[in-house]
């Protein structure tokens, strides 16, 4: 599809959500545009620049989402603190974190693509991703359905470095925490690595993406997130199908939850920044053909599975590269720097299991 009639039927919906929902819903959905063609033409990609670090001691990918994360916080943070009106990404450290963030980690590497990898990746036409995506989205939705089991298990209140201490603590908190990250990135990539560590690719995409996730947070009052929109849209096709009732769950029942069931899908803030993913992702890839080798049966098979735990093990993780990553850390959450090293061990099997299905072959 060519680009003008991508941007033409873009405008057009933006419009008319202004016009029918509300102007902040379409001007979060112009975000998500933005978002989308970020992803898609820096090919700013979480998922890839793990891997890259582990094979190819390369650490420019994980510098650029240090810098994403450093600049991001460093908006994000003052915010919060002034202004009470603006949520946190807070969520509970927990055995269902532990468990999720691991698999999310492993599976994300067999998917080729984490929350926003697998839409932007989905925008661009790329088949696996594509196949990916509802299977996302049905294991997100039964993973909140199970979430109070795994809660059960064992859970402690979120804990907020605002809270704690404050602005500037928590400011310098996220940049000493980032700092080792990246010292820790370097020493894994060697001097060979270390001489690469910049590019100039992965600073802009870190740019604009710090700036676009702060808008997000301002018009949405809530920071970026991916897993509770492709849930939500697996747990109103349920209801609507009559094979979930929303009153018998602990998650859809909660007050918040169960009165966005019940609203219009455009109504969500998650749900209008993602379907603008998608659109930006197309926007930026309008003309070109969709990359990626031919699969075999199996790699396809397995892929649809990973797709599956990966959407699961993102719910009980509260979020993904995304929602717990970039939003938990930015918005100053205990859950988002847990994550990072159990989604990392995560990723060390999943690079292996990608091998011997033969996805780099």
């Amino acid at each position: 599809m060519r680009r003008f009639p991508v941007a033409a039927l873009a405008a057009a919906f933006a419009l008319a959500l202004a016009w029918h929902v509300s102007v902040r819903q379409a001007a979060l959905f112009a975000v998500g545009v933005g978002l989308g063609a970020a992803l898609a033409a820096g090919r700013f990609g979480f998922t890839s620049g793990w891997r890259t670090l582990v094979v190819s001691r390369d650490p420019r990918g994980v510098v650029g989402q240090a810098i994403l994360l450093a600049l991001a916080a460093l908006l994000s943070l003052p915010l919060i603190a002034h202004f009470p009106e603006l949520k946190a990404a807070l969520g509970p450290p927990s055995v269902s974190l532990v468990v999720g963030a691991f698999l999310f980690g492993m599976t994300m590497q067999i998917a080729d693509g984490c929350g926003s990898g697998t839409l932007y990746k989905a925008g661009m036409g790329v088949p696996l991703n594509m196949g990916i995506l509802p299977l996302f989205a049905l294991g997100s939705f039964v993973g909140s359905v199970h979430l109070d089991r795994w809660l059960a298990l064992g859970a402690i209140e979120p804990v907020g470095f605002v809270d704690r201490f404050g602005a500037a603590g928590a400011v310098a908190v996220t940049l000493a925490g980032l700092a080792v990250a990246v010292a820790l990135a370097l020493a894994w990539a060697g001097p060979k690595g270390r001489a690469q560590w910049f590019d100039a690719r992965w600073l802009g995409g870190a740019l604009a993406l710090a700036i676009l996730a702060v808008m997000n947070l301002v018009l949405a009052g809530q920071p970026w997130g991916v897993v509770y929109g492709f849930g939500l849209w697996a747990a109103k096709l349920a209801t609507a199908a009559g094979v979930f009732e929303p009153a018998a769950n602990a998650f859809w029942s909660a007050p918040g939850n169960a009165e966005i069931l019940r609203q219009s899908v455009l109504l969500d803030v998650t749900s209008i920044t993602n379907i603008g993913i998608l659109a930006g992702a197309l926007l930026a890839s309008a003309g070109t053909p969709a990359t990626g080798k031919a699969l075999t049966a199996t790699q396809w098979a397995v892929g649809l599975v990973a797709g599956f735990v990966m959407g699961y093990s993102s719910r009980l993780a509260f979020g993904c590269n995304v929602g717990a990553m970039v939003s938990g850390i930015t918005t100053g959450s205990l859950h988002g720097w847990m994550w990072v090293p159990l989604a990392f061990a995560g990723t060390l099997v999943g690079i292996r299991l990608r091998r011997r299905f033969g996805y780099d072959a």
